[in-house]
């Protein structure tokens, strides 16, 4: 393991090269912040369910952790609600079809290289 803008990765991830945040999350958590309209709170609901199976390694938690599972995924929908209500920026809010564009760009580029 090695640690990299605060995170641990593994180092088959650090070899790609890459030293972006970005690229060390999950690729099903998309960034929330500074879109018009706001982001809404199934999205936010979304990321953080995203985000407890990622930790958690399971996509459906057995009967005895299901509590557990969707109490994690509520207080971390929550937590997120208000970073994103407290976060402040100078820059215009991005559009999501625009930005929906480019990963669309992105992903032919890449696919149609392989």
């Amino acid at each position: 393991m090695i640690e990299r803008a605060g995170i641990l990765a593994d180092t088959a991830v650090a070899d790609v090269g890459t030293s972006s945040y970005a690229q060390l999350m999950c690729r099903n958590i998309h960034t929330l912040h500074n879109f018009e309209p706001a982001a809404t709170d199934d999205e936010v609901h979304a990321a953080a369910l995203q985000f407890v199976r990622k930790i958690s390694g399971t996509t459906k938690p057995s009967r005895a952790n299901t509590a557990a599972f969707e109490r994690a995924v509520e207080e971390i929908a929550h937590i997120s609600r208000h970073l994103l209500d407290d976060l402040v920026t100078s820059a215009p809010p991005k559009n999501r079809d625009v930005e929906a564009a480019k990963a669309r760009a992105r992903a032919a580029t890449r696919y149609s290289a392989a």
